[in-house]
């Protein structure tokens, strides 16, 4: 029976537990034998509160302004497309040659309209060049534009420490170098930068081995298999894992690099809402019964396609229900940590230890290196089976030039630090700093009134802005006072519902998140960013659930 208040469903049983008395989750993990401080009395740990989510609509004169902005910007982009017909307005926009007239359009006029008219108008928020390690604070290098953000040149002027809320550097360890990091420097010094080989030709080194079985160690599982892109992880493996005559069920906010991998493997692919699980039984059910279209025969593979933490939404997926269906159903299930792991869990091991599950229940295993470990690359792990097949079918390790030798020890260093493997508990601290951090920040920004959206143990915080004008106000105006943010837009996201998107770290103090919630409070007050009235979202079916359960 799975619990939708949030009770933890492993192997079958639902488990109830206490909580600390500060009111966060039992500091217990999963058995592994490594972080001692994070069990008590050889108990693994269990998640027991209700998933707090905040979804909540925006009031409706906001959206009114929101489209009537977005509809004054296409009835002027119409206007200046005019003009650059009739030679009256410079375009400066990719355009066919006049001797291919003729020809299939290379450049589809229509489809670029949104940046061509709108995009470009803010494009100084994007692409900002960086001169730093991406710590709590990096080095921006200024640039203007004098053609509309058509082109850009720089000044030569450095905007020293900016606080930097962007980077997914959630444990601070993407930094500059110091002692710690001696042994990527002997690594660099020993096998050099690359390995010029795949890993099924001369590219597989000891690093690699060691790198490997360390990720299965801290995840718990038999075999680890590490690639040297995150995104490849994903769009070159699930085409080994399904194929034509499969059916791939796959979360609708789910990353570029899952869909991108779902459709070059030519399986069948579903559409479930985010995070509803009526909506993914409905799939699977009518999947169980009806089997394929036309010919009704089962389907060879049901797979279920999910993220840990949602990187636009901040929302944590609801892990024990769906792996409670994966049972019921008789399915697989690929869950993508890509920025759940080392971020959230008592020790850092993702989502999997967050809900308090046994890593056997998820068939695949999913995470990059990108974000908590401050690294490149990625990893597949679950059972020995599952990585020995794609060690001979996955399309990166057969194609793909290996990781890098100093990339996989910077990887190593961190994962051990992590763990505890370098003989102190900081890696730990840091793990509770970055949870402590997070909540902090949750609840100031609640409070001053601002809408924010996910998972309150979440490190992703979208803070939602709506406005196209007020995106580029707002990044402009924090730019000035050296605070560094992502915004994010349209098709990023929904069309009316563009957002700022915090990324909180462990490396950051008390005092430069009171100096970037002080600044985000005055924001607030000039830009009118004060939307919420703590009402539920508008759209029920996207995020809310009802009176659900699964029977036994």
């Amino acid at each position: 029976m799975a619990n939708p208040g949030g009770g933890a469903v492993c192997n079958g049983n639902l488990h109830n537990h206490g909580k600390q008395s500060d009111g966060s989750p039992s500091g217990n993990c999963a058995k592994n034998g490594i972080v001692n401080e994070a069990q008590q009395n050889g108990k693994p740990h269990f998640y027991d509160k209700p998933i707090a989510e905040s979804f909540e609509e925006a009031p409706l004169h906001v959206m009114v302004f929101t489209y009537l902005g977005y509809g004054l910007g296409t009835l002027f982009g119409y206007l200046r497309d005019f003009l650059r017909s009739w030679g009256i307005e410079k375009c400066n926009a990719a355009v066919e040659r006049e001797e291919q007239k003729d020809f299939v359009p290379l450049y589809q006029n229509f489809e670029n309209f949104y940046t061509r008219n709108l995009y470009i108008r803010i494009r100084d928020n994007w692409n900002r060049p960086i001169c730093s390690a991406p710590g709590s604070r990096f080095d921006v290098m200024e640039r203007v534009s004098d053609d509309y953000n058509w082109t850009f040149r720089f000044t030569g002027r450095i905007i020293k420490d900016v606080i930097n809320m962007g980077s997914y550097n959630f444990l601070g360890l993407a930094a500059s170098y110091d002692e710690s990091m001696r042994t990527v420097k002997d690594v660099l010094e020993e096998y050099g930068l690359g390995v010029a080989s795949t890993r099924h030709e001369m590219g597989t080194l000891d690093k690699h081995e060691e790198l490997e079985n360390l990720v299965a160690k801290f995840l718990n599982v038999e075999a680890a298999m590490v690639f040297g892109m995150g995104f490849a992880t994903n769009s070159m493996n699930i085409p080994a894992l399904v194929g034509k005559g499969c059916l791939i069920l796959s979360d609708e906010l789910n990353h570029a690099s899952l869909v991108l991998g779902a459709r070059l493997s030519g399986a069948t692919i579903r559409i479930f809402k985010h995070n509803n699980m009526q909506s993914l039984e409905k799939l699977l059910r009518d999947a169980v019964i009806y089997g394929q279209p036309r010919v009704r025969r089962a389907w060879k593979k049901i797979l279920i396609l999910v993220e840990g933490i949602y990187s636009m939404e901040g929302s944590i997926v609801h892990l024990p229900q769906i792996v409670a269906l994966k049972k019921k159903y008789k399915a697989y299930l690929y869950i993508d940590e890509a920025h759940s792991i080392g971020s959230v869990g008592p020790t850092g091991r993702g989502v999997v230890e967050f809900f308090g599950l046994d890593p056997r229940d998820v068939d695949v295993l999913m995470g990059t290196f990108t974000k908590s470990f401050g690294a490149a690359g990625g990893y597949i792990a679950g059972r020995k089976e599952l990585v020995d097949y794609l060690r001979v079918h996955s399309h990166s390790a057969v194609y793909a030039t290996s990781m890098s030798p100093p990339v996989a020890e910077q990887i190593i260093r961190s994962m051990k630090f992590i763990m505890g493997l370098d003989g102190t508990t900081e890696g730990l601290q840091r793990v509770r700093q970055l949870a402590k951090n997070t909540r902090y920040f949750r609840q100031r920004l609640n409070e001053m009134g601002f809408i924010i959206y996910g998972n309150e143990e979440s490190p992703v915080i979208p803070l939602l802005l709506y406005m196209p004008a007020k995106v580029a106000a707002f990044a402009r105006h924090l730019l000035n006072r050296k605070i560094g943010v992502v915004v994010v837009g349209f098709p990023a996201t929904p069309l009316a519902e563009a957002r700022a998107r915090f990324c909180i770290s462990a490396a950051h103090t008390r005092e430069m998140l009171d100096t970037v919630l002080e600044n985000l409070d005055e924001m607030g007050d000039l830009l009118q960013l004060k939307y919420s009235r703590h009402r539920k979202s508008a759209r029920p079916e996207l995020y809310d659930e009802t009176s659900f359960e699964l029977d036994d």
